[in-house]
């Protein structure tokens, strides 16, 4: 027992892999090696068998196919990729059966074999049978779900069941039945093959295509054998001409199994089909035309110019195809002069669109394709969003051109049609300027209600006139050319905001780069002033409280004096630490707010800053944190440029954000010099990390403003 596929139940012992083979024959080996030596022996035997008249061209044929398929069976049995192996096998052999046994009861001495017919007949039946089965297993042998399962059981049952009744008969299976019943199978497994065919890929598909080839091959070589015989009675023997053509199919099965032409066998596929499509309508027209309409030939002389009729039908056939792209050039230039006909600039222009070739080469080809197309003078492409159109394309070249497209103008120019000379000189006169006497069409080019640009074309007076034809090819460009305007309009905002987003990433690397950096030069400093300042004034003191201690022993009143000495050093180092905490977040700004915390430091200012900032209530300690380093900043950098200035703070709430300005009425500055300076830049840093602004405005002799806002909620 088998626990699972493949897979022994603890405890089995397994014999040798040696031992196995010889044993029990794995599937390969019977389907490719033993059933086709059996298959091949049979056909042999049948041939031992004498019959009236020898061998016949039908019997030469079916002895042919036998033995063609025995060899695609076992080709495709060793094949790596899973075949329908077995139904291959099964039919294969059931047919040599067939023919051994059909040759034994045509025998002379048949009473001697009475169960030969009744083995004939339900050996082609099984055949029959076999097709089907092979069909719905197609590609991998494998049936797959119930309706194919269901669908094989049928075809075998519909198939032994017509069989055995003729065999209980002591009949033979007739031709017409066995067709009707071949053709039922068939073509009931027809929809299981597509849908296969549709979901098969890689090797799978690339079989299946191969086995297509071979079938439609071999039906349209037997159907055009069918139409020769019945139109000029040749072949004579189209019985086994017919079936003789049907090798096709096992060699396009095991050339599947051996040739890998990837994409290649679907475009050959494709080409097959084409091929049978037009021979089958070339058929029944001569079946139609001669046997329909007019009579059959009776002697050698009709058949034979039949014939040759036929036959110069299905050369002109091969050579038009080749030759039509240059008789239409031909008729072309015969009717149209030497331009091309007017729809064919439509076909040109919409091919180019898809090759991304760029705008300027794409508006000339377009300029060129209509001038060559309708026999102008000129043919002009002007462009332009706004309330100015640039010529941007003219051939012959006539040099660049502005013409103006007011609001009056504008939404009348863009739902016009293509338009003549009255409408334009209504509404675009200028484009009449130096046109005396000219035919002139101009057609707007527009998407979505925005005017894009126009086509200019232009005739001599006494030329055609221009035809409904040419309006609608110049309607036409003008919408494919408007697509395309639109869609150059959302590639260049596409790549303004990517630049954008570059722009900003990459500032924003550089922020954080220097906001890193500036942390660590904040913490050197803090310890650099905690050692050099509060550290010393704290070892002092605790020298000093030794000595007093020791002093007071011996002399109370210079102890005394020490310990006064003392406490005034202590509110020294009170006071250095608090001017240091001030530089790390002032306890004012935690405890009071952004409008104390700023007077404060205006208070310690070394010039007069005034603050106003009436009305401001408390924010995230973020936002008051930002603004109020940023003008202290702001403070600082005025009083070290203008000293002899005074200063003016300012903060209010506005639209949803909270805005501040520091002005001073110093000499000013160059703020583009300024921006590459430590403040901006700590400033933009400190106010762009919560998603605020700064701007710096100044003018020489005329003071600076310093200014910024952040989005608070």
């Amino acid at each position: 027992m088998h626990g699972g596929r493949g897979a022994p139940v603890s405890g089995t012992v397994r014999a040798p892999a040696a031992s196995r083979s010889r044993r029990a024959p794995t599937g390969h080996q019977v389907t490719g090696v033993l059933l086709p030596v059996v298959t091949a022996a049979v056909v042999l035997a049948g041939l031992r068998v004498n019959v009236p008249g020898g061998l016949s061209a039908l019997d030469v044929v079916a002895i042919g196919l036998v033995l063609a398929w025995t060899l695609a069976g076992a080709v495709c049995a060793r094949e790596p990729e899973p075949v329908p192996r077995w139904p291959l096998a099964i039919g294969t052999l059931a047919a040599a059966v067939a023919l051994t046994a059909a040759r034994l009861a045509s025998q002379p001495s048949a009473g001697q074999h009475p169960p030969a017919r009744a083995v004939a007949t339900l050996a082609v039946a099984l055949v029959i049978a076999a097709s089907g089965h092979f069909l719905l297993a197609l590609p991998d042998g494998r049936l797959g779900g119930q309706s194919r399962r269901t669908g094989a059981t049928l075809a075998y049952l519909a198939a032994l069941a017509t069989g055995l009744a003729f065999a209980l008969a002591a009949r033979p299976l007739p031709a017409a039945v066995a067709a009707l019943l071949w053709v039922a199978i068939i073509g009931a497994s027809g929809p299981a093959v597509r849908f296969r065919y549709v979901r098969a890929v890689a090797r799978d598909r690339e079989r299946l295509q191969w086995l297509a080839i071979g079938a439609v091959t071999a039906g349209d070589a037997a159907l055009v054998s069918l139409v020769l015989h019945l139109l000029i009675g040749w072949p004579a023997a189209i019985a086994a001409v017919a079936a003789g053509v049907t090798v096709v199919i096992p060699l396009s099965l095991m050339a599947g199994g051996v040739v890998k032409w990837g994409p290649y066998g679907g475009r050959l596929l494709v080409h097959v089909l084409w091929v049978t499509g037009f021979s089958l309508v070339v058929a029944g027209v001569y079946v139609v035309i001669v046997l329909g309409l007019g009579k059959a030939p009776s002697d050698a002389g009709d058949r034979e110019i039949l014939a040759l009729s036929m036959l110069a039908a299905a050369i002109a056939a091969v050579c038009y195809l080749p030759s039509r792209d240059r008789l239409m050039a031909s008729a072309t230039r015969l009717v149209y002069g030497a331009r091309e006909a007017p729809d064919e600039v439509l076909r040109t222009f919409g091919s180019r669109m898809t090759r991304a070739v760029a705008m300027d080469e794409l508006l000339l080809q377009l300029a060129e394709s209509l001038r060559k197309s309708m026999g102008l003078t000129r043919a002009e492409v002007y462009t332009g969003s706004g309330d100015v159109l640039e010529r941007t394309v003219s051939v012959p070249d006539a040099g660049r051109r502005s013409i103006l497209v007011t609001e009056r103008e504008r939404p009348v120019v863009t739902r016009a049609g293509v338009s003549g000379n009255a409408w334009t000189a209504v509404w675009l006169p200028a484009l009449l300027d130096g046109r005396d006497g000219s035919q002139l069409r101009v057609a707007p080019i527009s998407h979505g209600g925005q005017l894009l640009g126009l086509i200019v074309v232009e005739r001599p007076a006494g030329a055609d006139a221009f035809s409904e034809e040419d309006e609608r090819v110049l309607t036409e460009l003008a919408r494919q050319a408007g697509l395309a305007f639109h869609n150059v309009q959302l590639d260049a905002a596409l790549q303004t905001t990517l630049d954008e987003l570059r722009r900003q990433a990459d500032e924003l690397r550089q922020s954080r780069a220097r906001i890193v950096a500036t942390a660590d030069a904040e913490r050197r400093r803090v310890e650099r002033d905690l050692h050099d300042g509060a550290q010393q004034h704290l070892v002092a003191l605790a020298v000093n409280l030794r000595l007093a201690r020791e002093i007071i022993a011996d002399d109370p009143d210079a102890g005394g004096e020490m310990l006064a000495q003392i406490a005034e050093n202590i509110q020294v180092t009170i006071r250095e630490l608090r001017e240091l905490a001030h530089g790390i977040y002032p306890p004012l700004l935690a405890g009071a707010g952004l409008p104390e915390a700023l007077r404060a430091a205006a208070s310690r200012s070394a010039i007069p800053v005034s603050v106003s900032a009436d009305g401001i209530g408390r924010y995230s300690q973020e936002v008051e944190t930002a603004i109020y380093f940023c003008c202290l900043e702001a403070m600082q950098n005025a009083a070290k440029h203008a000293p002899e200035a005074s200063a003016q703070v300012r903060i209010w709430a506005e639209s949803g954000g909270l805005l501040f300005s520091v002005s001073d009425d110093g000499p000013g500055f160059d703020p583009e010099q300024a921006r590459s300076g430590h403040g901006f830049v700590n400033m933009a840093d400190r106010l762009g990390a919560i998603g605020g602004t700064v701007r710096w405005e100044s003018t020489p002799g005329q003071g600076s403003t310093i200014s910024g806002s952040v989005p608070v909620l």
